[in-house]
């Protein structure tokens, strides 16, 4: 018997901050306010707050650079 109610997708913190991240550099507002919608803002926070700090991270690695001069300089900020 098919369910009056389909079940609909948890997405994890994770998959909520590679959404919204993504959306926001592509300037995507419809795709920004559904990922918004997927977690609380606080686990969201925290899903963009890792996915910054890996990124930075693998920057740092690939580039040979310190995460902390990866970090300013995608900011645009001047070497410390």
């Amino acid at each position: 018997m098919p369910r009056a109610h389909p079940q609909t997708r948890q997405h994890n913190i994770f998959e909520a901050a590679a959404a919204y991240v993504s959306a926001c550099a592509e300037d995507d507002e419809s795709r920004i306010e559904e990922a918004a919608g997927w977690v609380s803002p606080e686990a969201l926070s925290f899903g963009v707050n890792e996915l910054a700090c890996r990124a930075v991270i693998a920057l740092a690695r690939e580039r040979g650079e310190s995460p902390h001069s990866v970090a300013r300089g995608l900011l645009g900020l001047p070497a410390a």
